[in-house]
């Protein structure tokens, strides 16, 4: 078995050298639970037409249970039969001309679309199957380069679309809003919300109904993380600074972030940074994190209901996160979930019977997975994985909520719970290795009457840093191990006593 250091040696490398897929890599390798996964949670190829390239960019569950498509290539297409047990789908063309297609809700007959340009109200106004009225809301971005993409969310509860404006050419802000949060109105009013947005590929509310969006690795972002989308605030990339003077009434931040430096000793600075909620560690959780949903399903996916799923285009896997606010800052923990998809995934979305479906793309970079493009979906067997639910953070460690009861004896030993903690430089670089690495020590566990969650106490909790969790000697009352024995929780503030 190749090991862990020379896997990710050779994905990086690999990565490098290609732009194709990473069809030297088989399945397996990276968590290495692809085969305990499928027990719980069975993946289901849903058929595509041949010929027919179906690069999926979002999703949206419609009310005759019928499913909305939007693609790369600017097609939305209404498949009917997705969500059957064994799904023989039919595919029908409602919309084509647009380009890249990042967002898609529907409401009232109308689909609100975001694409690289602009969000457009479109209809079926003869009522014949087919798009034939696009009205514009808002195109008040600018547009020069293809990876200026742009990522819509859902409609919010006042049915307004926030739109996440990837960075031009990935590194500067030509053009107006890049590396900027905007949020649209019904009425197309366009109000600025945020800067410093490198490369999103994700947008849309936490467990909390607040607005967040995903980030990747990259210049001034060591790590992929889920950053809180907060009104005036600065995301990290200072070059996208220069549109402040087309806000009224917001002002730029009056001091410019050091490079190198850590984002702990940033946010002390630049009042306006707002710090990572959920930080992915690069490889061991994903390297180019993609959409999420929450699970709001009623249970009818397992024993996640309000937690947020979240995929990964470069490696095709599907991870579980949890956030938290505490002393007003946002902060959380991610989780391994799902691997083996049959390519980079760019979407998720939950169907009314309690599914997941995932979708995406091998176009553009490197991706893990055989396929150029897919759409599988994701059904709970029925069957409760042993896995670690949410952590919470403590005043003077965490709190750890399990699927299964365990056996007490191991939970309540601290030997059980070993951590390491580590943070990112924060630099204009291109990403960061972990740094600053420590060795908290578990002192106690106390476990609850239920059997089902311990509170662990720590000494050398580190604040801004992440702290990653390995739970091996954690087993069930059947003396079965976690599933997925790792977590890691983003610290940005330790809980008062």
């Amino acid at each position: 078995m190749t090991s862990y250091k020379t896997y990710c040696f050779t994905l990086f490398a690999l990565s490098l050298v290609t732009t194709s897929r990473l069809s030297a890599e088989p399945l397996g390798e990276y968590w290495g639970t692809a085969e305990e996964e499928s027990k719980y949670y069975k993946m289901v190829d849903v058929p595509l037409p041949e010929n027919m390239p179906l690069e999926i960019g979002s999703f949206e569950v419609l009310p005759n249970n019928q499913l909305a498509v939007g693609t790369r290539r600017g097609n939305i297409y209404i498949v009917s039969g997705a969500f059957d047990k064994n799904p023989q789908p039919k595919f029908k063309l409602y919309a084509s001309g647009l380009d890249e297609v990042f967002g898609i809700s529907h409401k009232d007959n109308a689909f609100y679309v975001t694409q690289q340009t602009e969000v457009t109200r479109i209809t079926d106004q003869n009522q014949d199957g087919r798009a034939d009225r696009f009205e514009t809301l808002s195109d008040t971005w600018g547009f020069r380069n293809y990876h200026e993409f742009s990522f819509g969310s859902k409609l919010d509860k006042d049915n307004n679309i926030w739109v996440a404006l990837c960075l031009s050419k990935s590194y500067t802000s030509d053009v107006p809003f890049r590396g900027w949060c905007l949020k649209i109105t019904p009425e197309g009013k366009t109000i600025p919300i945020c800067s410093g947005i490198r490369s999103p590929c994700g947008i849309g509310p936490n467990e909390h109904g607040v607005m967040f969006y995903a980030e990747s690795q990259g210049p001034w972002n060591g790590s992929c993380s889920l950053k809180v989308l907060q009104p005036g605030g600065f995301m990290g990339h200072p070059v996208s600074f220069n549109w402040y003077d087309l806000v009224p009434g917001m002002d730029k931040p009056a001091v410019e972030p050091n490079s190198p430096s850590r984002l702990e000793i940033e946010r002390k600075r630049v009042k306006e940074l707002v710090p990572y909620a959920v930080v992915f560690p690069y490889i061991k959780m994903g390297r180019s994190i993609s959409g999420y949903r929450v699970d709001q399903t009623g249970g009818k996916f397992g024993p996640f209901e309000n937690q947020i799923f979240i995929g990964d285009f470069s490696l095709g896997v599907v991870m579980r996160a949890t956030t938290e606010k505490v002393n007003g800052v946002w902060q959380g923990a991610c989780y391994p979930f799902r691997e083996g998809f049959g390519t980079g995934l760019l979407d998720c979305q939950f169907t009314s019977q309690g599914g997941l479906l995932a979708g995406g793309t091998n176009r553009g970079w490197p991706v893990r997975g055989p396929k150029a493009y897919s759409l599988q979906r994701l059904d709970w067997t029925g069957i409760t994985p042993f896995e670690i639910k949410r952590i919470n953070a403590q005043p003077k460690g965490f709190n750890l909520t399990f699927t299964q009861p365990f056996d007490p004896k191991t939970a309540a030993n601290p030997d059980n719970y070993s951590m390491t903690t580590y943070t990112h430089m924060y630099r204009q670089a291109y990403g960061s290795p972990e740094v600053d690495h420590t060795t908290p020590k578990v002192t106690k566990a106390v476990v609850a009457a239920d059997g089902l969650s311990v509170r662990i106490y720590v000494e050398g909790l580190v604040q801004g840093h992440v702290h990653d969790f390995d739970l091996t000697g954690v087993l069930s009352t059947e003396g079965k191990k976690l599933v997925h024995v790792n977590a890691y929780y983003t610290l940005n503030e330790i809980p008062k006593q």
